[in-house]
Parts: structure tokens; C-alpha cells; sequence
């Protein structure tokens, strides 16, 4: 068994929005909630100025698994860091060292840019907790995650 990991390109706005789609079925949503399409990837991932960032992990050719990334910064340091909006390993591939390699991959990148940390948030449900642990992670229980969208955004805008 072989993993590689390597950046996602234009050309794999359609493996990457499969495993979108995988990844929300594994947060027990249907896949229809996800709206972006391929284009959309496309435009934000690999267009002028990109949004994001993704790798994408495989075993023997086959994709298995992503990260999908964005820069944060933080004030109190005067450095950037990366915030990772979406890990997500197939089940068929779990436990062998996918989540890991990812990972590894993640602080690889934020070492060699010169940036001093991961941020990331996870369902309270999700298993892969415990494996963040054991990476090192801490949970960060004094900050709560807040939102706003559609209605409460636009209501919000207009003062």
C-alpha cells in the first residue's frame, strides 16, 4: 500500500467535490445539501486569485482522502496560520495511516511557509477527536464558534 499525497489541480474539481459529497454523508447530511459545484471549485481553488487550497491523499492511484485549506492569522503573534476547513478520510481507507499522512502533510506546509499553527473545528460527535489528541492537538474550550448567513446576514448589512 502505497499513500500519496499531492495539491489538488483544476482538473480534480470532480474528485474533490466527490469526496465533498462523501464527507457529508460521514457528517450524516445528504449530499444534495452541498452546493458547490465543480465550476465553483474551479473558480475559488484554482482561478486568479484562490481562495483556498486542497491536497488530496491516495492509496494505489485511488483518492481517498482531502484537506481542504485556507490561511488565518493572528494578531497577538503577527503571523499567519492555516485553518483547515475540511479533513475527510474514506471509510474504506480509515486506520491505515490516511488522517495521519494528511496531517503530517498540513504541518509540513505550515512549517515551510513560516506560519505557527493549525486552527480547525470539529463536530462534538466525531470520532477522529481522540485522533487529534494523540496528534497533539488541543481543544480550545473557552472559544465557541459563532455564524451568521442568509437572512440574519443580510438584515445584519443593512445596518
Amino acid at each position: 500500500m502505497t499513500i500519496e499525497i499531492r495539491s489538488a489541480a483544476a482538473i480534480d474539481a470532480g474528485i474533490l467535490l466527490g469526496l465533498i459529497k462523501d464527507l457529508a454523508r460521514y457528517e450524516k447530511k445528504p449530499a444534495s445539501l452541498v452546493q458547490a459545484t465543480e465550476e465553483d471549485l474551479r473558480r475559488d481553488g484554482f482561478g486568479p486569485e484562490p481562495r483556498f487550497e486542497a491536497r488530496l491523499a491516495f492509496i494505489d492511484g485511488k483518492p481517498v482522502g482531502f484537506t481542504l485549506f485556507f490561511p488565518d492569522y493572528s494578531t497577538w503573534e503577527g503571523r499567519a496560520g492555516l485553518f483547515l476547513e475540511d479533513i475527510f478520510v474514506a471509510e474504506a481507507a480509515r486506520r491505515r495511516g490516511v488522517g495521519r499522512a494528511l496531517m503530517a502533510d498540513l504541518a509540513a506546509i505550515v512549517l515551510a511557509r513560516g506560519w505557527r499553527r493549525i486552527n480547525f473545528r470539529v463536530l462534538t460527535w466525531n470520532p477522529a477527536r481522540e485522533f487529534y489528541h494523540v496528534l497533539g492537538f488541543a481543544h480550545l474550550d473557552e472559544w465557541l464558534p459563532y455564524r451568521i448567513e442568509g437572512a440574519g446576514l443580510r438584515r445584519l448589512a443593512k445596518g
